[in-house]
């Protein structure tokens, strides 16, 4: 497990950093890659209309895990910084409160959405001829999200320790029963029901939970420090200091999170317009992006896990080099797989769609926004930074800002009144991307380097 107890020198860094970053960048490399076979089955046996089904899914698939990324998120921080200061009881109350938090939310959002799916689906102006599948699809997941939540929470306390492998060898585990199990149950083997693009929802849910059990058996037989025992136990309820910091960071980072899911609703109803095949093509090009993403998305991670340690180990010096490295290595490592997107777009959106009409829409979003995406990662370096040491009111706001003052209205404006027609929605994603930039960085110059920094729980 990674830990910041002294003043690091820049190699050593680097070399801390890399050893932390690589099991993450690989498993998000791998989950996608688990997604993405799900895509190719999806769309190569049940045809674009499940596909869309598909598609029309998932910016209300990534509002609800917004919900569990922000608890994560907050509670990697806190205990990163308890951890950081050895205060070992004290991160296994983190521990706690934050499980007993998730299972309330988990369960809350499950049953609304459960309730409420189509009513969403329709609000979104997803296509009647995929209402139906998107919809029976929604709920299964929408239904299971506790086991969704919980697993992905625990693996973000894992990285708050400085423990990036664990988490990565029981990714691996799931990526693994998910293509075993999706075309057991979506094509009915073994003398099973035929599911059909259901049985992908089931695939997911099963992969999850198994992995689940498995991780937290492991955990207690090696003896982790992140074990569930009667220490974590006794903490399995709403405690008010610790909540209080928790929702501090968590919420913030949740409502960021929501209103970015929000505004991809918002856009997909304006790429809807243009009917199944744009939805597709939306669908599939956000499932690249998720590759391009993953560099700088992992490399927020890790700054945000060494920031936290070192202001808990208060070597705060540390954390100038741990931006100016983590922003650094999102244009060298982000920059080149964009680059190889662009000279590889045509033969990767094959492997996905063999509707001519839906890769060239699919293709002009690549061409037009992905260069920006850099761009973003390096926000969310500066935003990491800032979040990992109790500062978070802020970053929202201005992303907040950038999406629904910039990148939605740009979107409808540049679709609706002006030639450009389904390409000004992409257009619009680079310009929300320079603008919110422009702000965290003035923000983070002039006003975030003069704060105090300390511990927020002890």
């Amino acid at each position: 497990m990674t830990t910041l107890n002294k003043e690091e020198h820049p190699i050593s860094l680097t070399k801390s950093m890399f050893s932390f970053l690589i099991p993450i960048i690989v498993a998000n490399i791998l989950q996608s890659v688990g997604q993405v076979f799900g895509i190719i089955v999806v769309g190569q046996t049940l045809g674009v209309d499940s596909l869309a089904a598909l598609s029309a899914f998932f910016p209300l698939l990534f509002l609800l895990i917004s919900f569990a990324i922000g608890i994560g998120s907050g509670s990697s921080i806190l205990i990163g910084q308890v951890y950081g200061s050895r205060n070992i009881p004290k991160m296994k109350e983190v521990v706690g409160v934050t499980l007993a938090f998730t299972m309330i939310i988990s369960v809350g959002v499950a049953i609304l959405g459960a309730l409420f799916t189509e009513d969403i689906l329709r609000a979104m102006g997803t296509p009647n001829n995929i209402l139906s599948e998107s919809v029976s699809y929604a709920q299964i997941l929408f239904c299971t999200l506790p086991i969704t939540f919980l697993y992905m929470v625990y693996t973000t306390f894992m990285r708050g320790v400085g423990d990036s492998k664990t988490p990565f060898y029981f990714l691996l585990i799931s990526i693994i029963l998910n293509i075993t199990l999706l075309p057991i149950l979506m094509f009915g083997w073994f003398g099973l029901p035929e599911f059909g693009l259901n049985g992908a929802a089931y695939a997911v849910v099963l992969s999850n939970f198994i992995t689940l059990i498995l991780l937290l058996l492991f955990l207690h037989k090696r003896n982790h420090v992140l074990r569930i025992d009667k220490v974590i136990m006794s903490h399995f309820h709403l405690k008010g200091a610790i909540l209080k910091n928790l929702l501090k960071l968590a919420v913030p980072t949740s409502i960021s999170m929501v209103a970015l899911s929000m505004s991809e609703i918002a856009v997909i109803t304006f790429v809807n317009n243009y009917g199944s095949n744009a939805t597709a093509a939306y669908g599939i090009a956000n499932q690249i992006a998720s590759y391009v993403q993953i560099p700088a998305m992992s490399i927020s991670i890790a700054i945000s896990v060494f920031v936290a340690q070192a202001v808990g180990a208060e070597k705060t010096s540390n954390i100038k080099q741990i931006t100016k490295l983590g922003i650094t290595l999102n244009y060298l490592l982000g920059g080149g797989l964009i680059l190889i997107v662009y000279l590889l777009a045509n033969p990767i959106l094959k492997i996905f769609l063999n509707h001519s009409e839906a890769i060239e829409i699919a293709r002009s979003l690549i061409l037009i926004s992905f260069w920006s995406y850099v761009i973003l990662g390096h926000t969310q370096s500066i935003s990491a930074t800032m979040r990992a040491t109790g500062t978070v009111l802020w970053p929202t706001l201005f992303t907040i800002c950038s999406i629904w003052l910039i990148e939605v209205p740009a979107a409808y404006y540049l679709s609706h009144y002006t030639t450009l027609g389904i390409k000004g929605v992409w257009f619009a994603y680079p310009l929300a991307f320079i603008v919110n930039l422009s702000i965290q960085n003035l923000y983070y110059q002039l006003i975030w380097k003069k704060k105090s920094l300390k511990v927020l729980v002890g």
